[in-house]
């Protein structure tokens, strides 16, 4: 293991992290935030989520710099005898080994599992691909629009609005790198307890497959099956945000005491017997959510949140993107945090949980491409014996491709 970065739960654990875009780096950025020292390692031309965004500078996008915050970036032309061996030698001293390429690239350049745990037995070798390897689209280019049309994310959608369409955020990738990142943990607790290391293996549709059945499984799951696979309260075309006198609310009038509270409050003509149970509204919950709909415009988004929020119903305001950067409760959280980087502070989005003993914390900035690469190679000599040749200072900006 490394020496720790900060007192991290993960504090000591070495990544060697082969990942691009957002699936990957986003598992490993919460590596890196929870104290774990992760090396990227980066092609000549760097990950391509360097050029997709705005940013400072070339090669320093927003969704980079978030997803890769705290790592050292290491250059490697793995096509290179050179880079390979550089990459073997980090193997060796490493806990966990990770990559997004697919399966028979990464074997083609000799980084396969059995390559790897010949060079190091104890290491969790955890593969992020779009598709798992044991079904026939196993060799399929992904991305996040394919997979949410491949795990019915558009429609379902469709079910909502009329017309099937993506979510606006890429969920498939971060649920994805959350799952990889939580299978990743539970090898290295298992190596903890046997000292056994393993391969594990994500892919991006069989997780949002997984994510969208919690739910939608639903009567499909038994045999026979007892309906579609469908939650009917999660596609209704009613379930939206509700119109006020001036705008718009988020309310959930859900179970039985909330329903009671808010119709001897509200008095709404409408309610009534046929209405009183939850499953009684499940049945009808379009019709209900209707209804609902018309109330809601009644009064003011102010006079809702008042009301709601004193008879304990959830209920919230429908908010920017923009807007959460002024939230009250998660500036009072401590939810952000400052980062000093050499084009200035950056407010990253923290740790969204929280530990007693061994807290996390935004890791540092994202590094600019190879800016540690003579660094990771010093630390290496270093540890074989031999001299290293100091610390490597990162590029100006106008070397950063």
């Amino acid at each position: 293991m490394s020496e720790p970065k900060h007192p991290g739960p993960l504090a000591g654990v070495r990544v060697v992290d082969l990942t691009a875009m957002v699936m990957g780096p986003y598992c490993t950025q919460i590596m890196a935030d929870m104290g774990a020292d992760v090396i990227k390692v980066e092609p000549p031309a760097g990950d391509n989520t360097r050029y997709i965004s705005v940013g400072p500078e070339p090669g320093m996008a927003g969704v980079f710099v978030n997803v890769n915050r705290g790592k050292r970036s290491a250059m490697l032309d793995l096509r290179t005898d050179e880079g390979r061996g550089t990459l073997r030698e980090l193997v060796a001293g490493s806990d966990v080994f990770i990559h997004s390429m697919r399966a028979k690239a990464i074997a083609r350049l000799g980084f396969g599992y059995e390559d790897v745990a010949a060079v190091n037995p104890s290491i969790i070798y955890t593969n992020c691909y779009g598709y798992g390897r044991r079904g026939p689209d196993a060799d399929l280019t992904a991305y996040d629009d394919t997979i949410q049309a491949e795990c019915g994310l558009p429609s379902a959608q469709r079910q909502l609005t009329g017309e099937a369409g993506y979510v606006g955020t890429i969920m498939a990738d971060k649920v994805a790198g959350m799952t990889a990142l939580y299978a990743t943990m539970m090898a290295l607790f298992h190596r903890e307890r046997t000292g056994e290391g393993q391969e594990v293996e994500v892919g991006m549709f069989e997780t949002m497959a997984s994510f969208m059945l919690v739910e939608h499984a639903n009567g499909a799951m038994f045999s026979p099956p007892l309906g579609p696979a469908a939650y009917p309260r999660a596609v209704t075309p009613n379930r939206k945000p509700y119109r006020t006198k001036d705008g718009h609310i988020s309310a959930l009038v859900y179970n039985d005491k909330q329903w009671t509270a808010f119709v001897n409050a509200v008095k709404p003509p409408w309610a009534g017997e046929h209405f009183a149970t939850l499953e009684q509204r499940a049945r009808q919950i379009d019709t209900v959510y209707a209804l609902l709909g018309e109330t809601f415009l009644e009064r003011t988004t102010q006079e809702w949140l008042v009301l709601l929020r004193s008879l304990d119903i959830p209920a919230a305001p429908v908010r920017t993107l923009d807007e959460l950067f002024d939230n009250p409760h998660l500036n009072e959280a401590g939810f952000f945090e400052t980062v000093d980087t050499p084009n200035g502070p950056v407010r990253f989005p923290g740790m969204p949980a929280w530990f007693s003993r061994t807290p996390g914390r935004v890791a540092g900035p994202a590094p600019r491409l190879g800016a540690h690469t003579q660094e990771v190679v010093d630390e290496l000599r270093t540890a074989a014996g031999e001299e290293g040749t100091g610390r490597h200072e990162a590029r100006p900006p106008d070397e950063v491709p």
